[in-house]
């Protein structure tokens, strides 16, 4: 019978590749989307949790992903965080989208203080010299080919390039936070505070004192542990919406190929299985050979698949080197699981039909 399921393959070879790519094509639809919604997500909390801060502090109806809120609160507002007796320091910042080219999020900050929550590492150049120097990490600096001295376009300005940085502290692109706030109509603004407390154990205690703080009682104040808890892909906007329509697409596609492959094959062979079914091949063995013939077709395919995610994975991050890609082990296994079984499904007809072929009516098509 494995013999009679290769051969069967093995004879309808455009069939069988059609049906192969189908099933590829499926799974890398799946792990595609998946890769560049967990990357995007995954490289954000890294770089957020690199600043160095213990605490956020963000406006009352603040998103808890960088770069959608705006910049909302004043920047004089940390002036009244340093004076709290356990905040060691205070960093007023502004994160805004910028499109252009590519999807980055720049971070506009204040120097100093941006500085003390943990100390930029840099490679060359060095801070900010004046309101249109910008700083940026080697990840953007090698995709662009820009250095020290070099100028860049940023919100539609130029921008001197001061220094280049290790990455992971915040932003790949930091420029002043008083230069940001002109350039998107927010001067004097920031989307929120970075805030480290004078020792860890007393970051419940800054955070109540926030609280206390007439003016900022109703902002959010979340430590860093519970904002990335926060970073799941259940609470990204759209993201189970995009992901089930692009499954849902990909399991019809995967499912139509194999069924009508399936389907076409089991007419053409209507005389091979009355053969089959006289020689005493019972209903559950007709049913186990076009089975298995769509499992090898499958399993081939989502080899194939993951193959391709691969190379989706190369190309993308050479069309846009600072996005990240990623897939995790469990998305592997879940985006081959769902291509096979939705494989499996478009079979079940035909190997439904071809068991209850009558063995005399079989033998004698012509």
């Amino acid at each position: 019978m494995n013999k009679l399921v290769f051969a069967n393959l093995l004879h309808r070879p455009l069939r069988s590749i059609i049906s192969v790519l189908a099933v590829a094509i499926e799974v890398m639809m799946i792990l595609s989307i998946v890769g560049i919604f967990i990357g995007m997500l995954n490289d954000s909390k890294m770089r957020t949790n690199g600043v160095g801060a213990d605490l956020m502090v963000l406006p009352s109806n603040a998103s808890y992903f960088n770069g959608v809120s705006g910049a909302a609160m004043p920047v004089n507002d940390a002036i009244a965080l340093r004076r709290l007796p356990h905040v060691a320091v205070a960093a007023p910042a502004i994160q805004h989208i910028q499109t252009s080219g590519s999807i980055e999020v720049i971070y506009g900050i204040d120097y100093a203080s941006f500085n003390a929550l943990r100390p930029f590492v840099f490679l060359s150049g060095g801070p900010f010299r004046g309101p249109n120097d910008a700083i940026i990490d080697t990840v953007w600096a090698t995709a662009h080919h820009r250095g020290v001295g070099e100028n860049i376009e940023v919100l539609g300005q130029q921008f001197r390039v001061s220094g280049v940085v290790e990455p992971g502290k915040g932003g790949r692109i930091l420029v002043p936070i008083d230069t940001m706030g002109e350039l998107i109509g927010s001067a004097g603004k920031a989307s929120l505070f970075y805030v480290k407390a004078d020792a860890p154990a007393n970051i419940p205690l800054v955070s109540r004192e926030i609280k206390a703080v007439r003016g900022l009682e109703n902002n959010e104040v979340l430590s860093m542990n519970d904002w990335l808890d926060q970073m799941t892909p259940d609470r990204i906007p759209g993201f189970n919406i995009a992901l089930n329509s692009v499954t849902g697409i990909a399991v019809v596609v995967g499912f139509l190929v194999i069924f009508q492959s399936m389907y076409t094959a089991v007419l053409e062979r209507t005389r091979e299985i009355g053969i089959l079914k006289s020689m005493g091949a019972s209903k559950p063995a007709i049913v186990g050979v076009v089975l298995r013939e769509t499992a090898v077709l499958a399993t081939a395919g989502v080899i194939v698949g993951l193959v391709g995610t691969v190379g989706v994975r190369a190309l993308l991050l050479g069309v846009f080197p600072t996005q990240h890609f990623e897939v995790t082990a469990g998305w592997l296994a879940a985006g081959a699981a769902i291509a096979f079984v939705g494989a499996l499904c478009g079979a079940i007809y035909p190997a439904w039909m071809a068991a209850r072929k009558d063995p005399i009516d079989a033998l004698a098509y012509e």
